[in-house]
């Protein structure tokens, strides 16, 4: 059995207001995509690593890559994140039993939670990370009123990595890619396709650094894991 994992750097990070990928921001002193990548690299139960970045930052992502002398294959993304992640499929061994989808803007997963996820995807073929959502949540239509209220209890907020069998998501990525159906994430491409997907319970902590505040969010984090 041989398990990859897809890493998605390829975004532009507008809503962290800079004008270089918010990737290369400093989290606690290294850019939040060593945090990510390193995580991976080490990590005993995966076997290879591909790396989707975009055109503008392809040049600095291989000077880190040689300094670091972390081995892994790295391709561009396409239009839509949909297309980045087909790209990594697509770079991956053909080998490869299982594959895990990962935001490079997460870098706070936990060792132990990605052992987790490679465990239950050889049991499930398909399972994300999500966590309860803590809000009510409402839906509201284009006009500002609320047209409903899902019960809370049946709520998920989702975060990756999201784990698949390899077969079963270049299945689905190939069907929505010829059908034009575009998914907000890889599980949505796979239910499209009539399979199921399990859910393992991550962690409030394994946030996307998205916006300024995350930044100084996933700076107490990193604080509180080193006990200080």
């Amino acid at each position: 059995m041989s398990t990859g994992v897809v890493i998605v750097a390829a975004g532009s990070g507008k809503r962290m207001g800079g004008q270089r990928n918010k990737l290369w921001l400093p989290l606690a002193g290294e850019p939040i995509l060593a945090h990510t990548v390193r995580l991976f690299a080490t990590h005993r139960d995966v076997d290879h690593i591909v790396l989707v970045v975009s055109e503008q930052d392809h040049a600095d992502v291989r000077e880190w890559l040689q300094k670091e002398a972390i081995q892994l294959t790295v391709v561009l993304g396409g239009a839509e994140r949909q297309d980045s992640v087909r790209n990594g499929l697509c770079a991956l061994p053909e080998n490869c039993t299982y594959v895990l989808v990962h935001d490079a803007a997460r870098p706070f997963v936990t060792r132990e939670q990605i052992s987790e996820m490679i465990k239950q995807v050889e049991h499930d073929q398909a399972t994300i990370m999500a966590v309860p959502v803590k809000d009510t949540i409402k839906v509201v239509g284009s006009t500002g009123i609320v047209e409903a209220t899902p019960a809370r209890e049946s709520l998920w907020a989702v975060q990756t990595p999201q784990a698949f069998r390899m077969s079963l998501l270049r299945e689905a990525h190939e069907a929505a890619h010829r059908a034009g159906k575009v998914g907000t994430d890889d599980a949505m491409l796979v239910e499209w396709l009539g399979h199921s997907v399990t859910v393992v319970q991550g962690s409030y902590e394994n946030i996307k650094i998205t916006t300024p505040d995350d930044l100084w969010f996933g700076e107490e984090i990193l604080r509180k894991r080193k006990g200080e």
